[in-house]
């Protein structure tokens, strides 16, 4: 049975897909972002709400696994980044960080 469009958690992955798939990613040229494609915007902020690299908390496709509270947490950095686009930055860098990937 497909998911109720008019539950809290479809409106929340409705809200998700639209920052991190077209809110964001049409911010980054014009903040020079270091970061463009959808799915790093994804990582950045799941990597953020979760407090370490999303996938060693959540099975894949984290899409389907997210808790609502989980989802509630990376639409909010989603929002803050698009509130505050200098919190990019050091939120890619320590996502980087954590899946030993940045210096």
């Amino acid at each position: 049975m497909p998911p109720d469009p008019a539950s809290p958690r479809a409106a929340l992955l409705a809200r998700w897909l639209e920052l991190t798939r077209e809110t964001l990613p049409g911010m980054a040229g014009a903040e020079r972002w270091p970061i463009r494609l959808d799915h790093c915007f994804m990582r950045v902020c799941l990597d953020a709400a979760i407090g370490r690299p999303w996938h060693e908390a959540v099975r894949r496709p984290a899409i389907r696994h997210l808790t609502e509270a989980q989802l509630a947490a990376a639409v909010a950095v989603a929002e803050r980044i698009r509130a505050e686009p200098a919190l990019l930055r050091p939120l890619n860098l320590q996502s980087l960080r954590w899946r030993g990937k940045a210096g």
